[in-house]
């Protein structure tokens, strides 16, 4: 019924109601009369509603004429890893998967740069990448000068190695930057000589059969678990004296790690390609 006629009867029944009873008890007694009138109407609406939702959802599944191939299952390992489809670059131990790899002491697990940087012997392109760093204990020197390194992905596309505990730099500089060219989100830095965690998604650039960029490369890096640089657009190589550009290279290029002068330690480092689950159209 609708509510203008259940206050139209609400009217008249005040009126009727006025004849029979008191004039202190009407008005009450009006206002009962409406309430019972106004609950079954929103009783009536809800029930509408109800049996449409229901013959919607009682209708025709959509599906997306995609037919997906099954995932394959990964054994995510221990926490920190390797995946059971990880490659593994440095186990604590082994030291061998890295050009110059010779150069750096290895012992208790650890490898410490020495001598050089050190490039891997195999190619990647779009990668999952877990690696652990320490800064030297005894802190010496300051900015850029403290516990410097890097990790070069692609050779090409640097993210910040640096002692950032109460060490003040310019901020595209800082732990966890994409050198020269993004500050990450927040500092997460540890103290100097504890155990560091860097987590890159890392997406190469395309570039055309004539050298012409057709996407550019994004990257994703947790910090000791969190979120510093959230599907960043990397604008191109990252150089200390040169600005940002784009230069046609392979798809796969080794990942590098920079020697700067300090004794930056290394371990668990592994690296999963990544490989879109790819379906076709039924």
């Amino acid at each position: 019924m609708p509510l203008t006629r259940a206050v139209a009867e609400g009217r008249i029944a005040k009126a009727s109601f006025s004849t029979r009873h008191s004039n202190s008890e009407a008005p009450a007694m009006c206002r009962a009369y409406l309430r019972r009138r106004v609950v079954r109407v929103s009783i009536g609406i809800g029930l509408v509603g109800f049996a449409l939702f229901a013959g919607r959802a009682g209708g025709a599944e959509w599906l997306s004429g995609i037919v997906w191939p099954e995932p394959p299952a990964v054994d995510p390992g221990p926490v920190g890893g390797p995946p059971s489809d990880a490659i593994v670059l440095f186990d604590g131990m082994d030291f061998s998967q890295w050009v110059g790899g010779e150069r750096w002491l290895v012992e208790d697990g650890v490898a410490t740069v020495r001598g050089g940087g050190v490039r891997t012997k195999e190619s990647f392109g779009d990668i999952q990448l877990h690696i652990e760093w320490a800064s030297p204990e005894r802190v010496a020197g300051r900015g850029q000068g403290r516990g410097n390194s890097g990790v070069y992905l692609m050779g090409k596309y640097e993210v910040q190695i640096l002692d950032s505990w109460e060490n003040p730099t310019y901020f595209d500089g800082q732990a966890g930057a994409i050198y020269k060219q993004s500050p990450p989100m927040v500092n997460a830095s540890r103290q100097p000589g504890e155990w560091q965690s860097y987590d890159i998604l890392f997406q190469a650039p395309r570039f055309d059969e004539e050298g012409t960029l057709l996407k550019p490369a994004y990257i994703t890096v947790l910090h000791n678990g969190v979120a510093i640089q959230n599907h960043f657009e990397i604008q191109g190589t990252t150089a200390w004296d040169a600005a940002p550009k784009y230069e046609p290279h392979a798809e796969k290029l080794p990942i590098h790690l920079q020697n700067h002068g300090n004794p930056v330690r290394f371990r668990n480092i592994w690296v999963r390609e990544l490989k879109p689950i790819v379906g076709k159209r039924s």
